[in-house]
Formats: C-alpha cells, sequence, structure tokens
C-alpha cells in the first residue's frame, strides 16, 4: 500500500476521530465551516517580507504541527508557501486553547499576532488568538511521499497541489505565462476577443467535433475545434491584429500530448505573411523562457532528477523547406518515383507504416511524422508544405504545389504553425470543398460570404499553450500540465 493512502481499517478511525473534534468544536460555540477572518498578508507574502515585532493576521492550511505539550508550532500555508506560527496555552488562554486542540494538519485556521524570530533564525507569528477556517475531514496525502499515484494526481488534482511542491509550481508557471503572452501581445498592439464555442459548422482544422444540440432553436451544433474562421471575419470587419486564448475541443483520441479539451492561442497580424509571424513567435517564446525558465536552455528531467534531454532555445532558430526535410531522411529522388514506389520504400527501406487508400501527400507526411518531427529536439520551422495539408493557407508563388506556411516542432511535437493566410474566396471555396468531399454541408457557407467582402493579406498563427507550457517546463505528459485532464469515468 502506498505512502498516501492509509490502510482502510485505520482510515476509518481516522474518519471517526476527525469527526470527534468536529462535534467538540461544536460543542464548544466553534462553527467548524464559518469563520470570517481578514488577512494582513498570504503567509508567502509575510515570509517574502519579513520584520520582527509586526501586528499581523494571516491565514492557511495547516500544513505542520509539532506539539511540544503546551507549546506548539503550526505552519500555514497557501499555493505560494507557508510560514510557521507559535502557539502557547498561556497566550491564548484556556478557553482559545482548547479551539486550538482540535485542528490538525490539514485544517483552515487564521492567526493574529506578533512576528519574531527564533532562536534557530525561523521568521515565525507568536500567536495571541486563533480562529477556525473550515475543518477537513479527511487526512492529508504524506508530506513527505506527496501523492505520486497518478490515478490520484490527476483525479483529486487538489491532493497533489496539497502535496506535490513540483506540481504547484508548473501551474503557478503556467498562469504566468498565459499572462506574459497577453501582455506581450497586448504591448504589440493586438486585441483580444472571443469568438462563439458553439458553432453550426465547426471549422478551421480537420478534426472531429463534438456534437450538441440546441433545443430552442431546434438545430445541431458543435463544439469549436479552433476560432480561425471566426478571428479571419474580424479581420474583413477592420481588426488589424487580433488574438484569443481560447478553449478549444476535438473529439478524438488522449494521449500523453492529446486532450480532447484543449487550450489554444490564435492571433492574426493584417498585412504580414507566415515569416513575420515565426519572427513574433521566436521572439515570444524566448521571452517566456528567460522570464520563467531561467534562460534558453530547457532541461527535461527523468523521475530520478537526472537530466535526460536539453532543447536550446537560442536564437536565431532553423528553417527548413518540408521538401529538403523529406530528401534527407527518404532519398533525394522521393519525388520522382510514384506512389507506388514509395510506399515500397516505406515498407522495406525506412520501416514507416503506410495504409491502403493514403493518398501520396499522406504517405509523405508519415514519413515527415516518424522520420523528422519525432527527432527535432531544438527548435526549427519546417516550411512551405503540400497544400493538400493545409487548406487555409496561400499558395506559393513559385511553387503552386506548396503552400506558405511554417510547422515550428520543438521536442518532437508540433508547437506552433504559422500562414501566410489565403484570402482568395474562389480558391478558398474549391480548397474547403476538396477537403469536404461529398459531405458539403461541412463548408462554412458563412465565411466564404465574408471572404467575397474582402480580406486583406495577413499572417496568422496557432499555439498550443499545453504542449508550450510542457515543452518550457519539463512535463512528460500532458496531464501533468492541464489542471483537470479528461479521464475515463471510474466503475461504478
Amino acid at each position: 500500500m502506498s505512502d498516501e493512502i492509509p490502510q482502510e481499517e485505520d482510515l476509518n478511525e481516522l474518519l471517526k476521530f476527525r469527526r470527534e473534534k468536529l462535534n467538540k468544536l461544536r460543542e464548544l460555540g466553534v462553527d467548524p465551516f464559518g469563520a470570517k477572518f481578514e488577512t494582513t498578508h498570504s503567509p508567502a507574502e509575510l515570509r517574502d517580507n519579513f520584520e520582527e515585532e509586526m501586528q499581523v493576521k494571516i491565514a492557511g492550511r495547516i500544513t505542520a504541527l509539532r506539539d511540544m505539550g503546551k507549546s506548539n508550532f503550526i505552519e500555514l500555508s497557501n499555493i505560494d508557501g507557508g510560514i510557521q506560527s507559535f502557539v502557547n496555552k498561556g497566550e491564548l488562554g484556556d478557553e482559545q486553547w482548547e479551539i486550538y486542540k482540535q485542528l490538525e494538519v490539514g485544517d483552515w485556521a487564521g492567526v493574529e499576532g506578533e512576528t519574531f524570530t527564533t532562536r534557530t533564525g525561523e521568521p515565525t507569528v507568536k500567536a495571541k488568538t486563533i480562529t477556525v477556517i473550515s475543518k477537513s475531514l479527511r487526512p492529508m496525502p504524506n508530506k513527505f511521499s506527496g501523492v505520486v499515484d497518478p490515478q490520484i494526481k490527476y483525479r483529486q488534482r487538489y491532493l497533489d497541489l496539497i502535496a506535490n511542491e513540483q506540481s504547484r509550481d508548473v501551474f503557478k508557471k503556467r498562469c504566468a505565462m498565459v499572462s506574459e503572452i497577453r501582455r506581450y501581445l497586448g504591448d504589440r498592439g493586438f486585441l483580444e476577443v472571443e469568438t462563439p464555442m458553439l458553432q453550426d459548422v465547426p471549422g478551421g482544422a480537420a478534426a472531429q467535433p463534438f456534437e450538441t444540440r440546441h433545443n430552442a432553436l431546434s438545430m445541431d451544433m458543435y463544439l469549436r475545434i479552433a476560432p480561425e474562421l471566426y478571428l479571419k471575419r474580424l479581420l474583413i470587419g477592420g481588426f488589424d491584429k487580433v488574438f484569443e486564448l481560447n478553449r478549444s475541443f476535438r473529439n478524438e483520441g488522449i494521449s500523453r500530448r492529446h486532450n480532447p479539451e484543449f487550450t489554444m492561442l490564435e492571433a492574426y497580424w493584417a498585412y504580414a505573411d507566415f515569416e513575420q509571424m515565426a519572427d513574433l513567435v521566436e521572439d515570444m517564446i524566448c521571452t517566456l523562457a528567460e522570464k520563467y525558465c531561467g534562460g534558453l536552455k530547457i532541461d527535461h528531467k527523468n523521475a530520478e532528477g537526472e537530466v535526460t534531454k536539453t532543447i536550446n532555445l537560442s536564437r536565431p532558430w532553423k528553417r527548413a523547406a518540408y521538401n529538403d526535410l523529406i530528401k534527407e531522411v527518404a532519398g533525394d529522388d522521393w519525388f520522382d518515383i510514384t506512389l507506388e514506389e514509395r510506399v515500397a520504400r516505406c515498407k522495406n527501406d525506412l520501416k514507416v507504416e503506410t495504409s491502403a487508400g493514403m493518398e501520396d501527400y499522406e504517405v509523405t507526411q508519415q514519413v515527415f511524422e516518424k522520420l523528422v518531427e519525432e527527432k527535432c529536439i531544438d527548435p526549427i520551422y519546417v516550411t512551405h508544405v503540400s497544400k493538400e495539408l493545409v487548406p487555409l493557407a496561400k499558395q506559393n508563388t513559385s511553387d503552386d504545389s506548396v503552400v506558405d506556411v511554417y510547422e515550428l516542432i520543438i521536442n518532437g511535437a508540433e508547437i506552433s504553425p504559422g500562414y501566410s493566410e489565403l484570402n482568395d474566396p474562389d480558391v478558398q471555396r474549391a480548397r474547403l470543398e476538396d477537403q469536404a468531399g461529398e459531405e458539403t454541408q461541412k463548408v462554412d457557407e458563412d465565411f466564404l460570404l465574408a471572404l467575397e467582402y474582402g480580406m486583406p493579406s495577413a499572417g496568422g498563427i496557432g499555439i498550443g499553450i499545453d504542449r508550450l507550457v510542457m515543452m518550457l517546463t519539463g512535463a512528460d505528459s500532458i496531464r501533468d500540465v492541464v489542471l483537470f485532464p479528461q479521464l475515463k469515468r471510474k466503475d461504478g
């Protein structure tokens, strides 16, 4: 049995013991869940700005308790850290001491008192009064082993946050990074907007949507798979620089890099192109790394804390054409041989799996994903991919078989695509109809109508925020950077 979970009989005794203390508080006239408490500092703020002989009020969860008879030390903590409080019977008085004795590790309490430093140099608050804020009816995870069971970490994230400092740090960094992205784009003149999550035609990507039903309108609707087509409507309406940090949804597989509900940044810049968008993304990610990761070299570690790889974000980032990268791994003659010969080479020489009925470009993309993308650790912008892969991007003027795009690959995964956006309504219609095939109802006619009013040339980007945070924090799974990842329902 893990150290973090008591045996069933022990747990039952602990639950009974905590209930007894709950009832004792009520007998003493204390509401175990109802206290109001105004603070002067958070525990971490006080610790960071500590001076002796300050009159303070702090509150937090009791995360440690040392019982030495009539004198105790408790630690009050929140997500940012904790500070010690000295609790003495003589200082509190008999009535307050009796209330305090009903508190345990895991309970929430408020302390009013004066600051001092112990003989060992520890910043401390000498409690004059103590207030019960909330009683915990279940024991906390083991402070030293933390929460190590992945099922508990992901299903009961609150226990993970209580017990694991590393998890707290990851999510605090994520919050800070998202705020910094907003600030970064806002400082450059981008306006943040909101577009519909419920759409009658899901567009902006090729993915399986979640379906729902709007009863009042008597129509089927879909959770968005991307905000792109609505953001482009705003370009048409006159927004020059626009972005959305949004939740998108795709009814597809779950893996260490995929969650059905995910966070995406999309931004559009009128009169720019994909190369300017690449410069923007490069600078923004390096800004995040320097501000929150200590520099441009990001160490990824295993469970034992050993460095397994280092990602070097030093600029300038490499840029290479898709076709050139394919030739490097599949042969200089790859684009000169037939589809059948490519399939045979995949099977016999490259050891890349293909399936019957794959289109020509799909076979090439399979080679790219297995032999190029998965092996790229340091950043690389893969440019000018096949037009069939990106139906919303502008064709290259020198080679109409490819489009003016980049795909930013870091640590074997796509972090960001960027386009010179297609704004020709006739070409866009042909591309979307080709993508939809027989299912022409999937073509967004309202978007095509909007394009006919004229959309300026523009650059656009998407960034998977979850994957970006994974890369910057060294997390191995998307579940480690999403507070509440999607999980299969427990039996029963």
